[in-house]
C-alpha cells in the first residue's frame, strides 16, 4: 500500500509540473529597469490643487461662454463683466467693508456656538442622561431653520448684532453637537479603558481621548457649521438689512439687486464663494494635514 501511496503522490506531482508549460525564471539583469517615469500630464494629475483648479476653470469658461450666447447682461451677466465688477468693489472699498461687516458677525457667532457646543457635548458623554437629553434637543432643533427663528430674535433683541449672533448659534450649534457627539459614541471601548487606566476623568478623558479619536467627526461638524453660518446670515441680511451699524454682504447685494445692478450682485456672490475657497481650501485643509492626516486616519 506504501508503494501506490508514493506512486500517486509522484503522478500528481508530474501533472502540477508538466515540462510542457514550465517556464524558466529569466536572470535578474536580463529584466532591466521595470519602473517608468510619469509623462507631465500624469504627473500633474496627482496634485489635488490642481485638479481643483481645472474645475473652477472649466466653470468659470462654461460661464463666460453661456452669458455671451444669452447675451443678456440684466439677467446673466459674464464672468469678465463680473469680475470687473468685483474688482471695482474692491478698489472702492465697499466689497471691502461689506465683507468685514459679515465676517465680524459670522467669527461671533461662530466662536459662540463652537464654546457652547463643547460645553454641552462634554456634559452629555459624562452621563447616559445627558446623551439622551442632547440627542432629542439635536432631533427637535437641527430641523428648524434658522431664519425662521430671526422674527423673535428681532423681538428679544432688537434689530442688530445680537439677533444675527442669536441665529448664527442656532443654526451652527446643533450641527457641531451632533456631529461630535456621534463621533464620540464611535470611540471604542479599548480607547476608552486605556484612558480610564491612565486615570483620566472628566474634561482629561475628552480632551485626551474622546477628542482625538473623533476628531474627523468633529471637523466634519465644523465644516458643515461654517456652510450653516454663512447661509444664515446672507440670508439674513437679505430679508432685515444691515448687520448693526455696518451693512454686510447680503445687504449689498439686495441693494444692487435693488438698483438692477446685477454684475455687483454676482460679484457679492463671487466673492461669498471665494471666502468658502479659502477657508474650505486653506484653514480646513491645513487643519487636516496636522490632525486627520498626520495621525494616519484619513487619506489625502
Amino acid at each position: 500500500m506504501a508503494d501506490v501511496s508514493t506512486q500517486a503522490q509522484k503522478q500528481v506531482i508530474e501533472v502540477a509540473f508538466r515540462p510542457d508549460i514550465h517556464r524558466p525564471l529569466a536572470a535578474a539583469d536580463a529584466i532591466g529597469d521595470v519602473t517608468q517615469k510619469l509623462g507631465l500630464f500624469e504627473r500633474l494629475s496627482e496634485k489635488t490643487w490642481l485638479r481643483r483648479l481645472a474645475v473652477i476653470l472649466v466653470l468659470v469658461i462654461a460661464w463666460e461662454l453661456y452669458a455671451r450666447y444669452a447675451s443678456n447682461e440684466l439677467m446673466f451677466p459674464s464672468f469678465s463683466n463680473t469680475a470687473l465688477a468685483w474688482w471695482e468693489g474692491v478698489r472702492s472699498g465697499v466689497l471691502i467693508r461689506a465683507v468685514y461687516g459679515t465676517m465680524q458677525v459670522l467669527l461671533l457667532g461662530y466662536a459662540v456656538a463652537i464654546g457652547i457646543s463643547a460645553l454641552i457635548t462634554t456634559l452629555a458623554i459624562s452621563t447616559r442622561v445627558g446623551t439622551d437629553v442632547l440627542a432629542t434637543m439635536t432631533a427637535m432643533f437641527n430641523p428648524l431653520p434658522a431664519i425662521a427663528i430671526l422674527p423673535l430674535a428681532l423681538l428679544w433683541f432688537g434689530l442688530g448684532v445680537t439677533s444675527l449672533v442669536f441665529v448664527i448659534v442656532h443654526s451652527v450649534l446643533w450641527a457641531v453637537s451632533l456631529n461630535t457627539l456621534t463621533g464620540f459614541l464611535s470611540v471604542s471601548q479599548t480607547q476608552r479603558m486605556v484612558g480610564r487606566n491612565y486615570g483620566l476623568k472628566g474634561v482629561g478623558f475628552v480632551l485626551r481621548i474622546l477628542v482625538p479619536a473623533a476628531f474627523p467627526s468633529i471637523l466634519s461638524g465644523l465644516k458643515i457649521g461654517w456652510a450653516f453660518a454663512w447661509r444664515t446670515l446672507i440670508a439674513a441680511e437679505l430679508v432685515f438689512g444691515v448687520s448693526g451699524s455696518s451693512a454686510g454682504l447680503g445687504w449689498y447685494i439686495f441693494q444692487n439687486r435693488n438698483a438692477l445692478e446685477t454684475a455687483n450682485v454676482f460679484a457679492g456672490l463671487l466673492t461669498v464663494i471665494i471666502i468658502g475657497l479659502l477657508v474650505e481650501g486653506v484653514v480646513f485643509r491645513s487643519i487636516e494635514a496636522v490632525t486627520v492626516r498626520r495621525w494616519g486616519m484619513q487619506n489625502s
